[in-house]
């Protein structure tokens, strides 16, 4: 698609100013009641900033950013969550010539300094004084570094972070987009967003009246936006700089022309991948190949005025990113999510949002949540539940052909929009017309539940080394269980042991300082070798079924894709994740972790008291048995699982079984269950302690 756009990063928000002007670019939660918004959660609206004050606030940063003697091509990391501040940072930084280094806020020490240090990063710009004492405390490991720079804690920066990346399970670095076959679904914990999701209440709107006690009302009305347009200037005592405060900024005529210098081939990002195994690589990205999938993408999914982009994903990863720049250039308003997870669903009905890219877990326990709902009302309840998403299917497929519903069929679907459909929207705010899930498969239940609700929700498929995108489903190309057909700048082909290639502008530059590396993923005719496996239906549409380094053989020779069987276990609403295991084994065994969410809703409806340890539980036990079952009947004799143990607690970052960016560490799971893995196969299903 050819299409207006800047001719690198470095100077979009200035081509943006000039375009869109005084129209809001970013939108935030406001302190304090300020801002003028209406909003919920102590008081606090929600404040505009407008693409003119876009373009100062950045030029600021750049000029700063000089000052302290960016040079082109010079690294600037970022550490820190989704906020406008980093926004700010990473436009100021590519204006001032420097090389964007996104840091996961929850890496640990050995990530951070390994980041940081093979991408000579000469600056970091953090959230807050606790990153800035992370990086100052391991800075004797930082040869290059420079200079630790605050973002500013005024009223911009919204509310404390709270749970960080917790809601995004799944973002993975190889799988930008969804049902990438690595690990599907899992479970959002600690600080996250379960809870939030997990009761009917948690949707607004949807209540008794969804199931037949009449509507309970609108949902959530949309609350007010303010019209500020600045930024705020606070600053606080810190032995490191402040990003408002930077002394000495350079003439802003120096920046520009600094800005205007960059070239669509320079390097824009290095977005390191955290692997299962070994350190990270970094993905050398382009301004141009983000520029391609950017303007492909946006050929499919259209825009409108007045969109608004609600982002509550890890501006770490580049499907955030992707999503950034797409809504800057575009002129939409991009707005960030409160700084809590909790908080996101009750932010949908103020925001309005008509993009939302997100993992499939909120579409999924939103799904889990009016279920849920409906099945503590009794069977009757469940049972109207059940007519009423095949009706509204009904009706969308019927609408898909162009046709419009009549007679008995039109007076269901209007008793189903009014009690359930309705309210749902409203859950997501009215008006959302293109729902992106990435990073994991999303439970095809929950996606036909929201297609009946008027919510189609689209999945696509890509990596980093892809610059995000490879494949996307959109308005008019929709095919469930497939991850969309190849975008126009990407040439995809299948290769004979089944493993998903793709070739085009948008593929990234190799790996930073590994050739070797960058040799084994990047063949001399410019095939990206993705490791996945997948193939083409007759239409064109691809659905991924595999990880080629993930494949187990059993002692039989059988050869066996994981991730197919654990999608299929976890489309239970009780397992947070599976793991199957089995390689020279036998025949496959599972482990399951709980979703303590569902399985608490599930205690209170049966009368329990609070269970302290629910894998122990033999009720629990029969509900993983029923999903095992459930599973099995979808799968090959030879991928059942024969046998499961439950591992009480889940698998974390901090514990070492999952990667920052949430992947699972097979080896280590393998290793730390090695006991209650060899029991399986000794004595059949068992429970863990660990």
């Amino acid at each position: 698609m050819s299409r207006q756009r800047p001719r690198t990063l470095a100077v979009l928000t200035e081509w943006a100013a000039e375009r869109y002007g005084g129209a809001p670019a970013l939108r935030f939660r406001s302190r304090g009641g300020g801002g003028g918004g209406g909003g919920e959660g102590g008081g606090r609206g929600w404040t505009d900033v407008g693409y003119t004050a876009l373009r100062e606030s950045v030029r600021a940063v750049g000029c700063g950013l000089l000052a302290l003697g960016v040079r082109p091509d010079d690294r600037v990391a970022i550490l820190a969550e989704t906020r406008p501040e980093w926004t700010r940072a990473y436009f100021g930084a590519l204006a001032a010539g420097a090389v964007i280094v996104p840091v996961y806020p929850t890496a640990g020490e050995e990530e951070l300094v390994w980041v940081l240090a093979d991408s000579a990063a000469s600056v970091v710009i953090c959230e807050d004084a606790a990153q800035a004492e992370r990086v100052t405390a391991v800075r004797a490991k930082l040869p290059e570094l420079r200079h630790v720079v605050l973002m500013e804690e005024g009223e911009g920066a919204g509310a404390p972070r709270e749970g960080g990346d917790a809601i995004v399970q799944g973002v993975r670095d190889e799988g930008t987009f969804g049902q990438d076959a690595r690990g599907g679904g899992p479970a959002v914990r600690d600080g996250g967003v379960g809870g939030a999701f997990a009761q009917g209440p948690a949707v607004p709107g949807v209540g008794e009246g969804a199931f037949g006690q009449g509507p309970r009302g609108d949902g959530a009305a949309a609350r007010g936006v303010a019209g500020g347009d600045a930024f705020s200037s606070g600053s606080r005592d810190t032995t490191v700089l402040v990003l408002d405060a930077l002394p000495d900024p350079a003439p802003v005529e120096e920046l520009l022309a600094r800005a205007a210098s960059r070239t669509p081939e320079d390097l824009c990002s290095l977005v390191y991948t955290s692997g299962t195994t070994g350190p990270p690589k970094g993905c050398r990205l382009t301004h141009a190949n983000l520029a391609v999938v950017d303007d492909a993408s946006a050929a499919l999914l259209g825009s409108e005025e007045g969109d608004v982009l609600y982002l509550y994903l890890p501006l770490a990863h580049v499907f955030a990113q992707l999503a950034q720049q797409s809504s800057l250039v575009q002129g939409r308003t991009l707005c960030y999510f409160g700084g809590s997870v909790r908080d996101v669903i009750a932010e949908l009905p103020e925001v309005r949002p008509t993009h939302l890219p997100s993992v499939p877990r909120l579409f999924e326990k939103v799904h889990a949540g009016v279920l849920s709902a409906a099945e503590s009302r009794g069977p009757e309840a469940r049972a109207r539940f059940d007519a009423a998403v095949r009706t509204g299917l009904e009706v969308a497929e019927l609408r898909a052909r162009g046709a419009e519903p009549g007679g008995a069929l039109l007076t269901a679907w209007r008793e189903a929009d009014e009690n359930l459909f309705a309210p749902v929207r409203a859950a997501f705010g009215g008006r959302l017309r293109v729902a992106i899930t990435g990073a994991a498969p999303i439970a095809p239940r929950a996606m036909e539940f929201l297609r009946a609700c008027g919510i189609p929700v689209f999945e696509g498929y890509g990596m980093t080394e892809s610059s995000g995108v490879i494949t996307i489903s959109h308005p008019g190309g929709l095919r469930p269980g497939t991850v969309g057909r190849p975008v126009d700048c990407c040439e995809v082909r299948i290769a004979e042991d089944g493993e998903v290639l793709a070739r085009g502008p948008g593929i990234f530059a190799g790996y930073h300082g590994a050739p070797e590396a960058t040799a084994g993923v990047l063949d001399p005719d410019g095939w990206l070798h993705t490791g996945d496996v997948g193939a083409f239906d007759g239409d064109g549409f691809l659905k991924i079924t595999g990880r080629k380094k993930d494949l187990v053989i059993t002692s039989g020779g059988k050869n066996l894709a994981p991730a197919p069987v654990e999608f299929a276990l976890q489309q239970s609403r009780w397992i947070s994740r599976a793991i199957m295991i089995g390689d020279r084994r036998p025949y496959p065994v599972a482990l399951l972790t709980l979703d303590a969410e569902e399985i608490a809703a599930w205690a209170e409806r049966e009368g329990l008291a609070p269970l302290s340890r629910p894998a122990g539980h033999p009720a629990v036990r029969m509900l993983c048995q029923e999903a095992v079952d459930v599973a099995n009947a979808q799968l090959s004799g030879p991928a059942r699982i024969r046998a499961f143990a439950i591992i009480d607690g889940d698998f974390t970052v901090a514990d070492g079984s999952l990667t920052p960016t949430l992947k699972v560490r097979r080896a280590v799971i393998s290793e730390r269950y090695a006991s209650e893995i060899d029991a399986l196969y000794s004595h059949g299903s068992i429970r863990s302690d660990k």
